[in-house]
């Protein structure tokens, strides 16, 4: 039996650990989770759930980005994805602070290399 498509809003969650190796060096003294490793975060999370694996299709591409607050060692993340035509919309946050929002396209949707 096939898995039915994705539709709708979900949210999952995601647990920075607090000796990540990233925090050593961003920033000694503040450290804070770069922006590619939250990016990375919410994709991997995202690909966990075989039905928006799906959606997205093997090799998705990130079609915006917000950083909107700094993610801190230890934090809890509550990632909201959201069903769009092209692909599926993302909000980060941990407790009720917004970090990070943007957008993965589907693989499908992308216009053929030349």
């Amino acid at each position: 039996m096939r898995e039915a498509p994705f539709t709708g809003r979900m949210t999952l969650r995601r647990d920075i650990a607090a000796d990540h190796p990233a925090f050593a060096g961003h920033f000694p003294g503040r450290p804070l989770l770069p922006g590619a490793l939250l990016l990375a975060e919410v994709l991997e999370a995202v690909l966990a759930v075989p039905a928006l694996a799906a959606r997205l299709g093997l090799r998705p591409t990130l079609n915006a980005a917000k950083f909107l607050a700094p993610v801190a060692p230890g934090s809890s993340l509550a990632i909201t994805v959201t069903d769009e035509s092209r692909g599926l919309r993302f909000e980060v946050r941990h407790g009720d602070v917004l970090a990070a929002s943007g957008q993965w396209q589907a693989a499908s949707v992308m216009e053929p290399q030349s």
